[in-house]
């Protein structure tokens, strides 16, 4: 059985910049999402330096797979219909270094979902966006409109019958009887 979501293959670019200010003083650098640009072949399986000077590295690192999915069609739909629509990362830093001197972010999963992006960031997960490009974002708002239906909006109930609670939660009373003393007789 072959698959027949729609598919892009891409890579992403991670950066390591000096941070500058009173936060260097317990951090000297930090990573950073750069880009993400179409896999090519030529990329190979591994993630690999492309540039390092005194103030700044930038790793490629390729392979992922962004596959859209109907059930998420609304969270796309979110996304290619703000001011910047774009490809949302989530990384980690590694726990020890593997292919560099010092650990270097590696990202995890790629995807062009707000509501993805909500579950990571919910799961307390690193997740930072980059712009995509005019063909991506078509090829995104293509796919929402042949899949994303707009679910009708409900008609919100009066606050009148709403059940009346107290500060915890439990059923609350109201009477209009009047309470007996402590006035003029």
């Amino acid at each position: 059985m072959s698959n027949t979501r729609p598919q892009l293959k891409v890579a992403v670019i991670m950066r390591r910049e000096p941070i500058i200010g009173p936060m260097s003083r317990w951090q000297s650098w930090r990573w950073v999402l750069a880009d993400v640009v179409a896999h090519e072949d030529g990329y190979g399986e591994s993630p690999r330096l492309l540039f390092k000077n005194e103030s700044e590295e930038r790793w490629l690192h390729p392979g992922y797979t962004v596959e859209l999915f109907t059930d998420e069609a609304e969270g796309y739909h979110l996304n290619v219909t703000t001011q910047a629509p774009g490809w949302f990362v989530l990384w980690r830093l590694e726990e020890e270094a593997s292919i560099a001197d010092e650990p270097i972010a590696r990202p995890l999963q790629v995807s062009l979902s707000y509501h993805e992006a909500g579950r990571w960031l919910d799961a307390q997960e690193t997740v930072e966006q980059v712009p995509a490009s005019a063909p991506v974002v078509e090829w995104v708002r293509a796919f929402v409109q042949e899949y994303y239906v707009e679910e009708p909006k409900r008609r919100k109930r009066p606050e009148s019958f709403r059940s009346l609670t107290d500060r915890f939660g439990n059923p609350a009373s109201i009477s209009t009887e009047k309470k007996q003393g402590g006035g003029r007789g």
